[in-house]
């Protein structure tokens, strides 16, 4: 994933919608939440695509950060710890089309998440040998490994 402003991938990534918590009240974006809300109130939680998050994270009134945004489901630390375990066993796909991608997105967003920077680069590794293993066994990957090769993420699939 290149990131470039035509990349589909990255449009695709920063499309997925993540949990957010809004710290401030915002008069005339109730919709947000429910169609028949007018203003959606402090603490609301909402599904925001990544890119508006991260936007909206960024911006501050009077030294305030408007909205605190959650893990996603995605990224949760029964994920994280499924990963650990065994990075082959997790259909990533499943879970985000581009979960790789969005692990890149939510990590720059997060400040203190080494841990998951760690899990996501092992697993990535991880995987990365098992795609190459198919990719000169191809028996494997019709039999045993077909599992695995569905549950890949979209960058996993363009290294096949």
């Amino acid at each position: 994933m290149s990131g470039g402003y035509y990349d589909i991938d990255a449009i695709l990534t920063d499309a997925q919608k993540i949990p957010c918590t809004f710290n401030i009240s915002v008069p005339g974006l109730g919709y947000l939440e429910s169609p028949t809300l007018r203003d959606l109130s402090t603490g609301t939680t909402v599904l925001l695509p990544l890119w508006m998050a991260s936007q909206i994270i960024l911006a501050r009134i009077r030294n305030t950060t408007l909205l605190e945004f959650d893990v996603p489901q995605a990224l949760s630390p029964r994920v994280i710890n499924a990963l650990k375990a065994d990075p082959r066993s997790v259909d990533l796909r499943a879970l985000a089309t581009h979960f790789y991608g969005l692990g890149i997105k939510t990590l720059e967003l997060l400040s203190d998440e080494e841990q998951m920077c760690d899990v996501l680069a092992n697993s990535f590794k991880i995987r990365a040998r098992e795609v190459s293993d198919h990719a000169h066994n191809p028996r494997g990957a019709l039999g045993e490994g077909a599992d695995f090769l569905r549950g890949l993420d979209e960058m996993e699939r363009q290294s096949e």
